[in-house]
């Protein structure tokens, strides 16, 4: 099953771009999946358990730092492949 996941990090510390930046880097290593990025939010698509053991794993590093919020929106259909009219 193909599934898009649209994620948005918010890191509570007055240096947020590195540890936004540095999840993005390390979401973009994982070679089944694929992640765009944009000024909002960050969308992943692929394969169900290719994107969800990418982000658990990235997401988990990334908590390591104290008061780290991630918002997640999940949807089964890849949406990188819709085509739109």
């Amino acid at each position: 099953m193909r599934t898009s996941v649209e994620i948005s990090y918010y890191p509570l510390k007055e240096e947020f771009i590195h540890p936004i930046k540095s999840f993005i880097d390390r979401l973009n290593t994982h070679e089944n999946i694929i992640a765009k990025t944009n000024g909002m939010s960050t969308q992943v698509f692929g394969e169900y358990f290719d994107v969800m053991n990418a982000i658990t794993e990235e997401i988990y590093k990334s908590f390591e730092l104290p008061h780290s919020v991630f918002v997640l929106k999940i949807i089964n259909a890849d949406l990188n492949h819709v085509v739109r009219e």
